[in-house]
């Protein structure tokens, strides 16, 4: 059994582009600019866009933070999303999820230009992807496909179980391990909720991704062998023992199912890492696109 570790490889991919945006500003050329568009005080919300902040300043991307209170209108976050469009300043723009809701997710995510989508939310994006043209992929299921890189684990013809079928993680990463490239070209099976026995389809992956957010849910007699185990789920459960008064797991359990696996990402240090990674990596890809560098 090999551990994956995300922590360590988005390290790597962030100083692969410390090096690339250095070399940027030593040919005199503009930087990569990153908005980050925070509504409300949600306070997941709120560490999240701090990282990604701490995350650009790290590698030389420029960054700017643009907090509104949670009674902001539809129409006031519409038009500072024209704005930053419009900024050639800034080359993705990140509008931080959930939203209040007064405010209709569908029409902010269609306002964002196809150009900054660095979230690769966009419908045009996720069209792309489907018919497997370059795009912005979202950065968690970006994340897993580089671990499948990095890692150089076997794809090609393997049978691929996505657990969940979110917008975010299961319906992007199934359609790019559909994909006749490298790292992908695989057979893929998307469950949900509606499966009537969900280790009947659990059993036959040669590679599972659990998504599904339900801590510890993938037990050890639901997988074979030699599988290879993604685990994106981040969920706390109440644990006494810990200073916090929990402790963070995935949707697998993972002591019953590390044994039997080949590769597995642990939680936390195995999948989230990689978000961050790739939403910088992307942002890198946004400013060579629209100075036609790429």
């Amino acid at each position: 059994m090999k551990i994956i570790n995300g922590k360590e490889t988005a390290l790597t991919i962030r100083l692969e582009l410390k090096e690339k945006v250095d070399k940027l500003k030593v040919s005199g050329n503009d930087v990569p600019g990153l908005v980050t568009i925070l509504v409300g005080d949600n306070p997941a919300s709120e560490v999240y866009v701090s990282s990604k902040i701490k995350a650009c300043s790290e590698i030389g991307i420029r960054s700017k933070a643009e907090k509104l209170s949670s009674d902001t209108s539809e129409k006031e976050l519409l038009n500072l999303v024209q704005k930053y469009n419009e900024d050639k300043n800034y080359h993705g723009i990140l509008v931080q999820l959930p939203l209040p809701g007064h405010i209709n997710e569908d029409k902010v995510i269609e306002a964002i230009s196809p150009q900054k989508d660095v979230d690769g939310f966009h419908p045009i994006s996720i069209g792309n992807l489907v018919i497997g043209k370059d795009t912005f992929v979202s950065c968690t299921p970006a994340g897993i496909h580089e671990l499948f890189k990095r890692y150089n684990i076997e794809t090609k013809g393997k049978h691929v179980v996505v657990v969940g079928r979110s917008n975010i993680v299961g319906k992007p990463i199934a359609n790019i391990m559909l994909q006749k490239k490298a790292y992908a070209n695989s057979i893929v099976t998307v469950c949900h909720s509606a499966a009537k026995e969900l280790s009947y389809y659990t059993k036959q992956a040669d590679i599972l991704i659990a998504a599904m957010g339900s801590p510890e849910f993938i037990k050890g007699d639901m997988v074979k062998e030699g599988v290879v185990v993604i685990d994106v789920g981040i969920n706390r459960i109440e644990d006494p023992t810990k200073p916090k008064g929990y402790r963070l797991v995935g949707d697998v359990a993972y002591d019953q199912v590390a044994p039997k696996s080949a590769f597995i990402t642990p939680v936390p240090g195995g999948v989230g890492p990689m978000t961050i990674a790739m939403l910088l990596q992307n942002t890198y890809k946004a400013y060579l696109k629209i100075n036609g560098m790429n």
